[in-house]
């Protein structure tokens, strides 16, 4: 199994390039399945979940091209199954996304309850509620979700009970090829779902209202083909920003949305970063200075993402004051602290949604172990910043969603290997 090797105590200095964002290219490749004709998508990350993902539609039939340049074409003419194998679902919890668009397009969909990391419930119930109100007959049998409507889905309005990004992208697609008119209240407004609408829309469908709380979808009898470029990754984006600020370096980010990052860039400069910002490129600089103790409360989009908690929960270790970090979305999202503190952070668990954070003068090496993705990222962070050289187990967290991380660190003068 492989390992990070890092050897800490430089400061990061230069340019890098953010990759397609890995939760925008997971649904809009689940969503080709709504049309028989060919989709180009390009600016895809080479990440193990999007080849999970792509792995998952070829084994339903679909057939799928992918070049050097991670540009994938997707064709779904016909499926040889409408079945989502536990054994591919169980890994990522993005794989349910193929329930939607089989639903909508085929009548018929049996896929496998998700897995993915272990960072708390994060329950299905109203991505099948909301099928079942727009006519789909649906049953839970020996963990796979059994669906079937007798022809088209019906558009309705759907109040969802909680803000859920998964559920609003399941049902936005379904609602593309359903008869009427249907209106999602109460839906997520990430980035992510405004890039999966554009998407849709290129494809002939009519999604207005996306990045508010309501969406509106007026189904189509049917979607063609067409072709769509990932939006960058904000969260590799804002990865890469702490890397440099726990370090006390430089960094100069290109191929980056930087209106989608508005709260972590406001927490940033609260903790000392001088940025500037472009159309298309950020640039931190934290002069060798340490940073200063910020409060995060996460929130849906657009307050501070859940996805940048464990991060900053490094930059506030090694930060000068005292800080409160509050997990508001997640209930099982502070793995990483046993991990961080083995590292010497000083780290207090109040329950399972809150953690004070001393920050300390310095960190130093020891083996870590990653627990899930975001954690994982943590102790890479703390690892740059450590003295001594830190070894970082199970870095396939690591590798589901950040592409060639140890050549982006390598570039900007970290000491980085992998090793078996």
């Amino acid at each position: 199994m492989d390992k990070l090797q890092i050897e800490g105590g430089v400061p990061l200095n230069g340019k890098i390039r953010i990759s397609g964002a890995k939760n925008a290219a997971l649904p809009i490749i689940a969503a080709s399945l709504l049309t028989e004709e060919p989709v180009n998508i390009s600016n895809s990350p080479h990440l193990h979940d999007v080849t999970t993902m792509i792995e998952l539609l070829a084994c339903l039939g679909v057939d799928v091209t992918l070049n050097e340049f991670m540009e994938v074409e997707i064709a779904a003419r016909r499926l040889e199954n409408y079945r989502a194998p536990y054994e591919l679902v169980k890994t990522m919890r993005a794989s349910f996304l193929v329930l939607g668009p089989l639903l909508a397009r085929f009548g018929e969909a049996e896929v496998s309850l998700p897995g993915g990391c272990a960072i708390g419930s994060r329950p299905v119930d109203q991505h099948l509620k909301g099928l079942e109100a727009m006519g789909a007959e649906i049953t839970v049998t020996e963990g796979y979700v059994c669906a079937k409507t007798s022809g088209r889905l019906v558009g309705c309005d759907i109040h969802m009970d909680l803000v859920t990004v998964g559920g609003t992208q399941n049902l936005m697609m379904a609602a593309t090829l359903a008869s009427g008119t249907t209106r999602l209240f109460n839906a997520a407004c990430e980035p992510e779902i405004v890039d999966l609408a554009d998407f849709l829309n290129a494809l002939g469908a009519k999604v207005s209202g996306q990045g508010t709380s309501t969406i509106e979808i007026v189904g189509v009898p049917r979607l063609h083909g067409g072709a769509h470029t990932i939006m960058p990754d904000r969260v590799e984006a804002g990865t890469y920003l702490v890397a440099a600020a726990v370090t006390g370096g430089r960094v100069h980010l290109r191929d980056v949305a930087p209106k989608t990052l508005g709260a972590v860039l406001d927490k940033l400069q609260q903790a000392g970063a001088e940025l500037t910002v472009g159309e298309n490129w950020i640039e931190l600089d934290m002069g060798g200075r340490r940073a200063k103790a910020v409060d995060i409360e996460t929130s849906p989009y657009p307050g501070f993402p859940t996805d940048m908690q464990a991060q900053f929960m490094t930059l506030n270790a090694l930060a000068d004051g005292t800080s409160t970090i509050t997990e508001n979305i997640f209930e099982n999202r502070f793995m990483h602290v046993h991990e961080m503190k083995r590292l010497g952070a000083e780290i207090e668990l109040h329950g399972q949604s809150m953690a004070v954070v001393h920050g300390v003068d310095q960190l130093k090496a020891a083996p870590v172990m990653a627990t899930d993705l975001r954690a994982s990222s943590s102790l890479v962070l703390a690892a740059l910043a450590a003295v001594g050289t830190t070894t970082i187990d199970r870095i396939y967290h690591i590798d589901r969603g950040y592409e060639t991380i140890e050549e982006k660190l390598g570039s900007m003068g970290a000491k980085v290997r992998r090793v078996s």
